[in-house]
């Protein structure tokens, strides 16, 4: 059996395999964000390392005790930064922290090539400009960065003493040569910055440490390969089989995602598409991102004082277009293809008769319609996308699937254990690398649970909220 581990915003979730790829077990425990300031977005990484022994911790003994090896996967951008003495200088900052927009056009005017080196513009969520902020505004921390870890790599250390991290995570810190798969040493320069100050770099199937003895011992488990791991959105993409040129999946978690596998490295910057390595030797892929997706749902369900099962039926049971009613989703700004960490969520056309149906119909529309845009910047690139394997919490609910589905034009399919999301990949990666066997016999699609179809009536009548939807960016985004 093969544990995997998936660092995510809200919680960790650990998952146990088995070697057919079936989910064996599974236990999660919570995580909050600390927010301090506006478009501030932090956590403690000692509470990441405590979640994920308790989440580890909360799997059937005798299923941890057969565990052949571990898999890494988590949240991306996220800045950690340790001493001399491997301890956390500061909270780290998050992948939805915006405080960095200014320092971002600093790197690109000090860097010229920064698009062409990294293929990504340079966005408050990177790794890159959180370090020139802490550069610029917290010198005397800044000048005892001895590393740099990306949130997963930290629970690494912690597993293993090893520094140590994946090409597709590492993609997203803007100090990759993305074409090369190699640190690129004029982006670190860009932020004051060397390559000792790095972990060193691996595919996401290579083994890149052991369980330290004393770990083990408290997991019950034996002292077992640690793989190198994923980002979360290439470990999902992993555990659903999207390993193949081509393939594309639609992640619904805290923020939403759509990815898409190229066999060449692919970018498209000037529309903020982000083209980083797959986990996967010889693949890359392209991203739509959207800073809240499942998040907006859990924010709503909150105001109109529901939980997530009651909004979900509240808006079907309203039905899609119900009334006037628009929401923008951009609680932490977005990325795709606006770039914009400054702009926030809105209701526009509320009217008298508004009531908790309507808002919550209004809701999923427009996290559907903000993934209509992010899709529409893909295919200006020339990706091809008509069928989107369906992961993440988000998952769970059927109905918002054919309000997705008619709101991009793509067939979905939900896959069985598709909500495991990332965790799942991780732990396929771990088989990787103890078993050696191929990613092709090991990251197969699971069964299909169900397949949405757009609807082409549906798609006309969102059609009108839609060009509203994209006229109201500007108009809010101006003020």
């Amino acid at each position: 059996m093969f544990l995997g581990i998936d660092l995510g915003t809200s919680g960790v979730k650990a998952v146990i395999v088995d070697e057919s790829g079936s989910v064996v077990a599974q236990a999660t425990a919570p995580l909050t964000v600390s927010r301090p300031q506006p478009l501030w977005s932090e956590q403690d990484p000692a509470d990441w390392w405590s979640a994920t022994e308790a989440a580890v911790l909360g799997l059937p003994a005798d299923s941890r005790a057969k565990v052949l090896g571990v898999g890494l996967a988590g949240q991306m951008h996220g800045a950690t930064l340790l001493g001399a003495d491997d301890k956390e200088l500061r909270p780290a900052i998050l992948w939805n922290d915006g405080r960095s927009f200014a320092e971002c056009a600093e790197i690109e005017a000090a860097e010229p090539r920064t698009r062409a080196i990294t293929g990504n513009i340079a966005m408050p969520g990177f790794t890159a400009p959180k370090l020139a902020w802490v550069r610029k505004h917290e010198p005397d921390t800044f000048v005892q960065v001895r590393t740099v870890l990306l949130p997963k790599d930290y629970l690494r250390l912690c597993m293993t003493g090893e520094k140590a991290g994946d090409m597709s995570d590492s993609a997203g810190t803007l100090w990759l040569d993305g074409a090369a798969r190699d640190w690129s040493d004029a982006m670190l320069a860009a932020t004051g910055l060397t390559r000792d100050q790095m972990p060193r770099l691996l595919e996401g199937t290579e083994v890149s440490g052991t369980l330290r003895a004393e770990v083990a011992a408290r997991w019950g488990m034996a002292p077992v390969p640690v793989a190198a791991g994923a980002g979360d959105n290439a470990g999902g993409a992993a555990g659903v089989g999207v390993v193949r040129d081509g393939d594309a999946l639609l992640s619904l978690g805290t923020s939403g995602v759509i990815f898409v596998a190229t066999k060449e490295f692919r970018p498209n910057p000037a529309r903020a598409v982000h083209a980083f390595c797959h986990c996967l030797p010889g693949l890359w892929h392209q991203m739509s991102v959207h800073l809240s997706a499942a998040s907006c749902i859990d924010w709503a369900a909150r105001l109109t004082g529901m939980d997530v099962p009651a909004f979900f039926a509240a808006a079907e049971a309203a039905g899609p277009c119900s009334g006037p009613e628009l929401f923008l989703p951009y609680l932490s700004g977005e990325r795709t293809p606006h770039n914009d960490p400054h702009v926030r969520g809105a209701f526009l056309g509320l009217d008298n008769e508004s009531d908790p149906g309507r808002i919550a119909a209004a809701v999923l529309e427009g996290v559907a319609f903000a993934h209509a845009d992010g899709l529409s910047v893909l295919r200006e690139a020339g990706t091809q996308v008509d069928n989107l394997s369906v992961i993440g919490g988000g998952a769970r609910s059927r109905y918002w699937g054919t309000i997705l589905s008619a709101a991009l034009g793509a067939r979905l399919t939900y896959l069985d254990g598709g909500e495991v999301g990332p965790a799942l990949g991780a732990a396929k990666l771990a088989q990787i690398a103890v078993t050696k066997a191929s990613a092709e016999d090991v990251c197969t699609r699971p069964p299909v649970a169900h397949i949405i179809e757009p609807d082409r009536e549906l798609a006309e009548r969102l059609a009108p909220k839609l060009a509203k939807f994209r006229a109201a960016y500007p108009a809010i985004a101006s003020i």
